[in-house]
């Protein structure tokens, strides 16, 4: 069902969408652009591989660097094309299950925590850009989408208050367990310095790829919108309607790109040259797979 929905919202979007606009745009790309991207596209995937094993480590769990960069290079290339957007990390738990009954649980428990890590750093993001949106915008419905960033940070805010108060008052032993591994997670022995660390740099990754991505396109944007539409536009990728993102980044980038003077068709093309650059850059995990299914065919029995 995912990927038919998928395609519906592509033929959609590509009846609204200019497509001359869009094939003159992918006209400008130079290999400069692409190759930076697809350079930092590497430091991004190498350091949240480093935030993965960094929370592994802190539950229990150890993993090698490299199995860890192997793994996320994987899980990456597997969660943008999968449905979902999720089908990589529940592969990457189970490919790093330890012996026994339930030994995927305590990777699975990792890998959670680790994705929370991201996307409190993109809330983190959203929040400080609150206030850039007035530079930004202008006009009563334009104005609309900034207040929906508003009510976006007080969700995410109340919801991760909400669960810290009852994981602080509840006797209930699966919130007091959640209580105790967030704190070894995210604040015991100074963790906190490291998350936040790995997952800002991480974020600003994905920000960087997406503002090159517009750039090489011809529709360089403002340094505002590094911290205003494209996190709003990255945090689109999460709706479980489809393909790792495909259809629902494409739709937020041609809403979104018109706020700072571009067109709907220039949101297009920057987001499908952003998803083309992310999926290129995971390369290596089909290199691995291809790699392992050699390595098994080999092996007798």
């Amino acid at each position: 069902m995912p990927p038919l929905l998928v395609a519906i919202l592509f033929a959609i979007l590509l009846w609204r969408t200019d497509m001359h606009a869009v094939h003159d745009a992918f006209l400008q790309i130079s290999y400069g652009p692409v190759l930076t991207a697809l350079a930092i596209v590497q430091l991004q995937v190498i350091l949240s591989a480093i935030r993965w094993r960094f929370t592994a480590q802190r539950l229990g769990q150890t993993i090698g660097l490299a199995e860890a960069i192997r793994e996320y290079y994987v899980a990456s290339l597997l969660n943008q094309s999968l449905p979902g957007g999720m089908g990589g990390d529940a592969i990457r738990a189970w490919r790093t299950r330890v012996e026994g009954k339930g030994g995927w649980k305590l990777p699975a428990k990792g890998i959670l925590y680790e994705r929370l890590s991201g996307q409190a750093a993109f809330l983190v993001i959203v929040i400080i850009g609150l206030p850039l949106w007035p530079v930004l915008i202008s006009g009563s419905a334009p104005i609309s989408l900034g207040w929906g960033a508003v009510a976006l940070c007080a969700i995410g805010l109340a919801a991760g208050a909400g669960l810290w108060w009852l994981a602080h008052h509840s006797t209930n032993p699966i919130l007091r367990q959640i209580r105790q591994d967030a704190s070894e997670v995210f604040l015991r022995r100074q963790a906190w310095l490291v998350q936040l660390g790995l997952s800002v740099v991480v974020v600003a990754a994905y920000i960087a790829v997406f503002m090159i991505s517009s750039q090489a396109i011809g529709a360089g944007l403002p340094i505002q919108a590094a911290l205003t539409i494209i996190p709003l536009c990255l945090l689109s990728m999460l709706i479980p309607v489809g393909l790792g993102g495909w259809g629902t980044r494409e739709a937020a980038a041609m809403a979104l790109w018109p706020l700072t003077g571009f067109t709907a068709a220039d949101g297009f093309a920057a987001s499908l040259l952003y998803g083309f650059l992310s999926l290129v850059g995971s390369a290596p995990g089909l290199v691995i797979l291809g790699l392992e299914a050699i390595g098994a065919r080999r092996r007798p029995g």
